[in-house]
């Protein structure tokens, strides 16, 4: 594109300065135009600077908006309509906060305001969530005597409620001489999203019912998915609806599927006269959660092509994780690397699910890989994708190379600092994970329930009993911490490990809340480990009462019963076990050798290896004897 004069086009007359910058689309021609207007004074020339503002301030390129913007200020115009288009192009741009500094130019400099400037600036109040400025917006309203404009009034409802000024948007609402149906809408949406279902029924019910449209009923149902006991709610407004579209159809299918009705879901899913994306991953996230991936697959592949998109793809791939199918996920991740389709690449919510499979196979080949997809993609790790890779290496036996990674991001957030801390704890280093805590406290980075289970498991693992305790009191009376069942856990071990058989039991006598299975397989474990077996086998039965399905609290009771002599309550036990086909899992470990997995399950010996590697464990055995 070549800007220079032209005899052509005389630089007398503004309309060819109009044509030229339709066709700007960089910096540069800009800036050349821009030089062009200042030495031919055009930039004094209202009728031009006024069209530019007019046609470049709504423009999908940034540039040219900049460009307008710049000429806007250096007019210094009087007119309310061009003020309007700027600073419109601040509230609905990437700099809301700058619209509510030039609507209090605009004030200062006395140039009048209308009801189009308010709704901009309240749109970048809401946009903030600054409800304080709202109010303030609010009364100069009503000082111009605009406070029945309904527009108005709306975005003032707007704005508090996503604030989470329920009150104030109420106040407002019930206020209203006039409403229209954005008004009613507002409430009920805003008090769904709000969590107050029970108040969004209420104004729904109140409403009249030939304001009632698409938006109202859905927004009612979709109020239902977000209640345990919503089911018979909304199935009751999904069947009093007048008409229903994609998004009724979805709602109500999702509200099913969260509270327990998966055949209904079916029997709605193949009903839907039309399904998009957001139909077919809700049916596919659907059974993958309740274990029934294999149905998940099936709905997957007779899913159009067309119709596949990333959420659908993170579905089926996190479905698979979550159902210990972890190998099924990873060839997945590598089947969408293969796609044709551009707009099939993994993301970053892709990767985060894959590289928990990484981690849980110990596959560190696999997750090399990955990490130079990221890097090759420029992925960000300031989130939960470094906080992955960090679990992933720690998980795969490469701390020396999580530590890398952790000290090599510029910005480190909690989560960070937890990864590291628990991947610090697995592999027995409890001291350095404690110097990385003092060091996060260093940095006033604000430690969480997670943090102080790495601290407390590497405390376990390194038999640091001391600290251990002194972490626990610091967690609830410095940070305020409530303890949760894995922080009893986590103590109950320490101490038991250690022979504190009896702090421990008061410990659990303590709780404010009933132990679980993990609180009191911990305890007779510790009572197995110190011959406490009068303790551990009273406990191990009230852990059976508890548990009566899993196969290890069996287990655990019947050694206990074994190192006691008690051979017949062993033989019950296992009868027991036999007549409720209770079956002990297992065992199963994997290891990665020169790129090639090894799986090993207790109790199999098809290893191609099995003498040479029982022989080796032999010899270890009578070296640690």
């Amino acid at each position: 594109m070549n800007l220079t004069h032209s005899s052509q086009q005389p630089w007398n007359s503004t309309l060819p300065t109009l044509h030229l910058l339709q066709y700007c689309k960089t910096q540069k021609h800009i800036n050349q135009i821009h030089a062009r207007i200042i030495t031919t004074g055009f930039i004094k020339n209202t009728f031009l600077t006024t069209k530019l503002i007019l046609n470049f301030s709504s423009s999908p390129h940034q540039p040219l908006v900049d460009f307008a913007r710049y000429i806007f200020f250096y007019q210094e115009s009087k007119q309310t309509h061009l003020w309007n288009l700027i600073i419109k192009s601040f509230s609905h741009g990437n700099n809301p906060k700058q619209a509510i500094a030039l609507f209090s130019l605009m004030l200062c400099r006395g140039v009048c305001v209308d009801k189009f400037t308010f709704s901009l600036v309240l749109k970048a109040c809401s946009r903030l969530s600054l409800s304080k400025e709202g109010l303030q917006v609010q009364s100069l309203i009503q000082k111009r005597d605009l406070r029945l404009n309904v527009f108005l009034q709306n975005s003032l409802i707007n704005l508090y409620l996503k604030c989470g000024c329920l009150e104030y948007a109420r106040l407002l609402f019930d206020k209203m001489l006039k409403r229209d149906v954005v008004s009613w809408n507002l409430m009920i949406n805003g008090y769904a999203k709000n969590g107050r279902v029970d108040l969004a029924r209420e104004v729904f019910d109140r409403m009249p019912k030939e304001e009632k449209n698409l938006i109202t009923w859905n927004s009612m149902i979709s109020a239902y998915v977000q209640c345990e006991d919503g089911f018979d709610f909304a199935w009751e407004l999904f069947g009093s609806m007048p008409e229903r579209d994609l998004v009724s159809w979805n709602a109500m299918m999702d509200c099913c599927i969260k509270c327990g009705r998966f055949e209904i879901a079916c029997i709605l899913f193949n009903q839907m006269p039309k399904k998009d994306a957001v139909s077919w991953a809700c049916m596919i996230d659907g059974f993958a959660k309740v274990g029934r991936i294999d149905t998940a697959q099936c709905l997957f592949d007779k899913m159009p092509e067309t119709e596949r998109d990333l959420v659908t793809w993170n579905s089926l791939i996190s479905g698979y994780v979550l159902n210990g199918r972890c190998t099924k996920a990873i060839m997945l991740f590598h089947d969408m690397l293969l796609s044709e389709k551009s707009s099939l690449a993994p993301d970053e919510t892709t990767v985060v699910i894959v590289l928990s499979a990484v981690a849980e196979l110990g596959l560190i080949g696999e997750g090399e890989l990955i990490h130079k997809y990221i890097k090759k993609n420029k992925l960000p790790l300031d989130g939960k994708l470094g906080v992955a890779l960090i679990d992933m290496y720690s998980k795969c036996g490469s701390i020396k190379t999580a530590m890398w990674l952790f000290n090599s991001l510029a910005e480190k957030r909690v989560d960070h600092w937890n990864a590291i801390i628990c991947g610090l704890a697995i592999h027995g280093l409890g001291e350095l994970a404690l110097n990385h805590f003092i060091e996060m406290q260093k940095l006033s980075a604000k430690p969480d329930d997670i943090t102080f289970i790495g601290l407390l498991n590497a405390c376990n693992h390194a038999g640091m009993v001391k600290e251990g305790v002194m972490f626990f009191d610091f967690m609830k009376r410095v940070h305020r911490i409530n303890p949760k069942l894995q922080h009893y856990g986590c103590m109950v071990d320490i101490l038991g490990r250690a022979g504190y058989l009896k702090k421990a039991t008061e410990l659990i006598e303590g709780m404010p809340v009933e132990p679980n299975e993990v609180v009191l397989r911990a305890l007779v474990s510790a009572c197995k480990t110190h011959n406490n077996l009068d303790m551990g086998i009273r406990v191990a039965k009230h852990l059976l009462e508890l548990d009566f399905c899993n196969s290890s609290s069996y287990v655990l009771l019947s050694n206990l019963y074994a190192a006691s002599g008690m051979w017949s309550d062993v033989s019950r036990l296992r009868s027991i076990m036999k007549e409720r086909d209770i079956r002990k899992v297992p065992g199963c470990s994997w290891i990665e050798l020169e790129g090639t997995v090894h799986e090993f399950v207790g109790g199999d010996k098809s290893h191609l290896q099995v003498q040479e590697i029982y022989s080796v464990l032999d010899k270890l055995c009578v070296f640690i004897s």
